[in-house]
């Protein structure tokens, strides 16, 4: 027994009788191919001229983003210690669930820890560097090492006058390098 060819919009009851029906197309009616409709501009689109000369940030998501890496970051760090530390507090009698528990419990522990440290940092850099661009007027790399060492500093200001500047140094030169080592692969990495 042959059947003859099936046509797109041709189909088949479950008691084996068939019926021709019409298949849904929302594109039928635009008269352009359905490929054109998603083709969208590859560099980004600004409501006013100002934001196009402006190759930065706005403040709101400049604080934004370096809380939230900061504090992932710091959490995922975190977790890794508390995993360390979970692992080494194992006894010999303990069960599988026993041990999954002292691995969760040390890995939340640490890992929130760390994370709120870490976004805290975030939150008083961006504030920092969003400030200096605000005074400044002007967007280069001494506003990204003072608002390094200021977050440095006041992080740990509480520790004392010592502490605080030996955070504010390092604060500074960690920022220093990150955005010297990120110009340099801009112009020697192509990505």
């Amino acid at each position: 027994m042959s059947y003859p060819p099936r046509s797109p919009n041709h189909s088949q009851n479950d008691d084996g009788t068939s019926h021709n029906r019409r298949l849904y197309n929302p594109y039928q009616d635009l008269g352009i191919p359905a490929q054109t409709l998603y083709k969208l501009p590859t560099s980004p689109e600004y409501l006013f001229q100002e934001e196009s000369i402006a190759q930065r940030r706005s403040w709101g998501e400049n604080l934004t983003y370096y809380t939230g890496i900061g504090y992932l970051g710091g959490a995922v760090i975190g977790a890794g210690k508390g995993l360390k530390e979970g692992v080494k507090a194992f006894e010999p009698a303990d069960s599988m669930k026993i041990k999954v528990n002292r691995i969760l419990n040390s890995s939340g522990k640490y890992g929130g820890k760390s994370g709120n440290h870490a976004g805290v940092i975030g939150l008083l850099y961006a504030g920092m560097e969003s400030g200096m661009v605000a005074i400044r007027d002007t967007d280069d790399i001494i506003n990204s090492v003072v608002a390094g060492l200021g977050t440095g500093a006041l992080y740990k200001a509480a520790a004392g006058p010592r502490s605080a500047a030996v955070a504010g140094a390092i604060g500074g030169i960690a920022v220093g390098v990150a955005v010297t080592g990120k110009q340099v692969l801009k112009r020697y990495v192509p990505i």
